[in-house]
């Protein structure tokens, strides 16, 4: 038996606190690790059995990862630490008192009706997709925040191509990505590489010059919170790679097959793929928690959510002094162990302290041996190296050791054999139309 089992074992037994942990992403499993390490008695609620590593999901989109590389069973991560795992959804949480040890515990009720207490909560839901009132975009477009996102992407991507390659040559297909930042410019320079190195060989009745990529940006500059030089070489390496890269391109509308600016302008688009900004997830108003800009909801310095003494909110969803941090994994995984911290030291009776967010750096991909990196102490480099390093970093994240093995052969298959018709990774039926 492992520690963390021997651990949950002893919390049960003596009637330690009990911490439910609402969310799977990097924030929530960080704090799944500590308060486990702590002795509590933890449960792991989500409305998904897998956890999905959000990084990679543009990979999965393009053909170079299947799904099943980045997503990582919830059981067995439950198991593994002592903790509990249950599939459901969080629909409110009612009964503010009773927990014990003091009682200022609750309940949660699950959307199935079943019912949940707890001593701690912790909220790490993530966000979803923010449309800024643009007419059509929730439904002309497509996310990129979830692996069923990433997979109804790549089924349409493949259906296009298989179009393509069949009827006559007058037909084209036109990609549009709304956002410029780290998941917009990955999406765009892998599927300009995509149509350049892949295409001749997985699809050779294709003209590439029928397949067009464009990359649309309200901003004046593409990643925003990097370097200016950062900015400016990413944005050459996007146009190398033929990507017709609009800046300071506000839409007013999306169409089943038009992207219109603000302008008037209307942009052909078969495909819009939406990356330009995220909100609260539906029903998290239900809750009763305090909101702030764009829904998240409203949490102290100590990430506990104002006006509750047990109630955490953590990465994406949580938003401190009026700001949400940087949507990134350190953020999270910095947060999650934080207030993980914080509960342990409530349980013994102890005062929080302040969470105070330590930027290690972020670093982002445009494409085969070309990235850009920003680190601490103002290091910054880019090309080959920055994406070496991006590529490693990337794989230490992931979760699972299958994972990690199988997601280097893939990409190294894919970016060794991009001409030769390797690129491309399949595992279930694209859609008929």
């Amino acid at each position: 038996m492992s520690r963390f089992r021997r651990k949950a074992l002893r919390a049960s037994v003596t009637g330690a606190p009990r911490a439910v942990v609402v969310g799977v992403g990097f924030a929530g499993l960080a704090t799944v690790r500590r308060l486990t390490r702590a002795g509590l008695q933890v449960t792991l609620l989500d409305r998904n059995i897998y956890s999905t590593f959000q990084p990679l999901l543009y990979q999965v989109a393009t053909g170079g990862l299947n799904p099943s590389d980045v997503a990582y069973p919830l059981r067995g991560f439950a198991h593994r630490y002592g903790a509990r795992f249950m599939h459901g959804e969080l629909a409110r949480i009612e009964d503010p008192a009773g927990g014990r040890g003091g009682g200022a515990g609750g309940k949660i009720v699950l959307r199935n009706g079943e019912q949940l207490e707890y001593d701690y909560l912790v909220l790490a839901t993530g966000v979803t997709a923010a449309y800024y009132g643009v007419t059509g975009a929730d439904k002309h477009s497509l996310a990129m925040y979830t692996r069923r996102d990433a997979v109804a992407l790549r089924d349409q991507l493949l259906a296009w191509l298989e179009k393509l390659s069949a009827e006559e040559r007058g037909r084209s297909l036109a990609v549009t990505i709304v956002g410029g930042g780290a998941t917009g410019v990955e999406l765009a320079g892998t599927l300009a590489e995509l149509r350049n190195l892949a295409l001749a060989a997985a699809f050779p009745d294709i003209d590439r010059s029928r397949f067009q990529v464009r990359l649309v940006e309200q901003a004046p500059a593409l990643l925003a919170g990097y370097a200016p030089s950062l900015r400016e070489y990413a944005h050459r390496q996007l146009v190398a790679r033929d990507i017709d890269v609009r800046l300071g391109a506000a839409i007013s509308e999306i169409t089943a097959d038009h992207v219109v600016l603000a302008g008037g302008e209307r942009l052909p688009s078969d495909l819009t793929v939406w990356a330009a900004g995220v909100t609260a997830p539906e029903g998290l108003g239900g809750w009763g928690l305090p909101q702030g800009r764009g829904g998240r909801i409203e949490v102290g310095p100590d990430l506990r959510v104002r006006g509750h003494e047990r109630i955490f909110a953590i990465g994406d969803i949580a938003l401190t002094d009026g700001e949400p941090i940087a949507q990134l994994a350190q953020p999270a995984l910095q947060m999650g162990k934080f207030a993980a911290e914080q509960i342990a030291r409530l349980a013994a009776g102890k005062p929080t302290g302040r969470f105070v967010y330590h930027d290690r750096g972020i670093m982002a991909t445009i494409g085969r041996r070309s990235a850009v990196a920003q680190l601490r102490y103002g290091i910054r480099f880019r090309g080959t190296l920055a994406w070496f390093a991006w590529l490693g970093l990337h794989l230490v994240e992931l979760l699972g050791g299958r994972n990690r093995v199988i997601t280097f052969i893939n990409l190294a298959y894919r970016y060794l054999t991009w001409g030769r018709g390797g690129a491309v990774l399949v595992d279930s039926d694209p859609p008929a139309d």
